[in-house]
């Protein structure tokens, strides 16, 4: 609840944040939620959730407040023009005053230093819907998608072709927390940040996980059980949209590519998808696509986060 000391509160920024067992419980109630949207009991009910946005979303706003009715608490949206994070009032402030008046913060920004530091000043938990850096909640909803799909078994594969980017950074973590295999391809100058690449290498020393980074997309499509891509210009780059284009020509998944995986592969976008470029609308439209099932296991995955960040903050 509000005003518990911000020392003890329990973060979702990064999914290095979790240990390879709570992961695990966090999909195995994803499951369970998924079979039984609404709960018996409503376990949020009196319970409240606020969204604190920088950036415009879809599945993340929409996915937040239906979890929250599910489980029979409330949602309230602030906009940008709203809250003016570190513009009409500090970071720190609004974290501290944000606090006092629910019980758990999903807090969508442009630089993950702003999620950090409104972390480390709020006195509930808080939840990284987004930021330049990581995507905890697309890394979880996705690894959750692949163990539904294709087991836990250590050998499956995952194949990430494009931008290395903040859904890359957090897909590598989580295939890493369940101990699995990845082959991230992106051209120069746009692989995974180092800082992503030493987190995730370090879980596996720990899990058994298999991480490479390689140029060619054929090198990380080859023989794999899934094949993801992400746009190749996200939120704020529209600036480098031709240099990016240029730089990402060969990137496209499409059916050429995905002749290289296994026949029984699956195809996984985080959404929205920039058809005709990262991802040809045959194959995201196609037998082998599970995109928009990904989609909506944004609801059950956060469904099952909510509950146990509430669980755990008492």
């Amino acid at each position: 609840m509000a005003g518990a000391a911000a020392s003890r509160v329990r973060h979702f920024v990064t999914l290095a944040d979790l240990t390879p067992d709570e992961l695990a419980r966090l999909l195995a109630d994803a499951t369970a939620l998924k079979r039984e949207p609404v709960p018996a009991g409503a376990p949020a009910r009196g319970r409240s959730l606020a969204l604190i946005f920088e950036k415009p979303s879809l599945r993340t706003r929409v996915s937040f407040e239906m979890a929250m009715v599910h489980l029979g608490g409330h949602a309230t949206y602030l906009s940008p023009a709203e809250v003016g994070l570190g513009r009409r009032e500090s970071v720190a402030d609004v974290a501290r005053v944000a606090s006092r008046y629910v019980d758990l913060i999903v807090l969508r920004t442009f630089a993950h230093e702003t999620t950090e530091e409104f972390a480390r000043f709020s006195s509930v938990p808080v939840v990284n819907g987004l930021s330049d850096v990581s995507h905890p909640c697309q890394g979880l909803t996705d690894i959750f998608t692949i163990q539904e799909r294709k087991g836990a078994a250590h050998d499956v594969a995952v194949a990430y072709v494009g931008d290395g980017n903040n859904v890359c950074h957090s897909l590598m973590l989580a295939v890493a927390l369940a101990g699995q295999t990845i082959r991230v391809a992106a051209p120069q100058g746009y692989e995974p940040q180092p800082r992503s690449r030493a987190a995730a290498a370090a879980i596996a020393r720990t899990t058994g996980a298999a991480i490479d980074v390689v140029r060619d997309p054929s090198d990380a499509v080859r023989g794999a059980d899934v094949v993801y891509t992400d746009v190749w210009t996200s939120m704020g780059q529209e600036q480098e949209y031709e240099r990016r284009r240029r730089a990402f020509q060969g990137y496209q998944v499409n059916a050429a590519l995905m002749r290289l995986a296994k026949p029984d592969a699956v195809v996984m976008h985080d959404l929205p998808a920039h058809r005709g470029e990262e991802i040809t609308d045959d194959v995201m439209d196609g037998p082998q696509s599970i995109v928009f099932d990904q989609a909506e296991n944004r609801l059950h995955a956060q469904k099952a986060l909510v509950r146990w960040l509430m669980a755990v903050a008492g």
